[in-house]
């Protein structure tokens, strides 16, 4: 599960939020399955070279969420999910479309070229 995680500190958003979001996207992929143990904190800190403090706040936050779960004397969990709604993942892009949307809009490109841009891109 390390390899798939990937971190940028030079990014606009915060490490912490990168992290989760990054988890999320797995579970929502099925790349996580339900009750899979993550590594420790330490162990995702020392692969991201970032803050233990940073992974925990990440960790705790999806905790809080719902996606993952914590018990004590027992590592993390992904928590057991209700049939995942597409509806749902579908959500997780929002941000990248709006902000595809507004890039698009800004260089004069019209919707029916973006979709056959993302028509071919699609395909490879």
């Amino acid at each position: 599960m390390l390899e798939l995680l990937d971190v940028n500190p030079s990014s606009g958003d915060p490490i912490y939020r990168q992290l989760s979001e990054q988890i999320v996207r797995l579970i929502v992929g099925g790349q996580l399955q339900s009750q899979q143990v993550l590594p420790s904190v330490r162990q995702i800190a020392e692969h991201l070279t970032v803050n233990p403090m940073t992974v925990s706040r990440a960790i705790q936050h999806l905790v809080e969420q719902g996606w993952l779960e914590r018990r004590r004397g027992q590592p993390t969990r992904v928590a057991e999910r209700q049939a995942e709604d597409k509806e749902q993942s579908l959500n997780l892009l929002l941000p990248q479309i709006d902000a595809l949307q507004s890039q698009a809009k800004q260089l004069g490109v019209s919707l029916d070229a973006l979709q056959a841009l993302l028509a071919a891109r699609w395909k490879k």
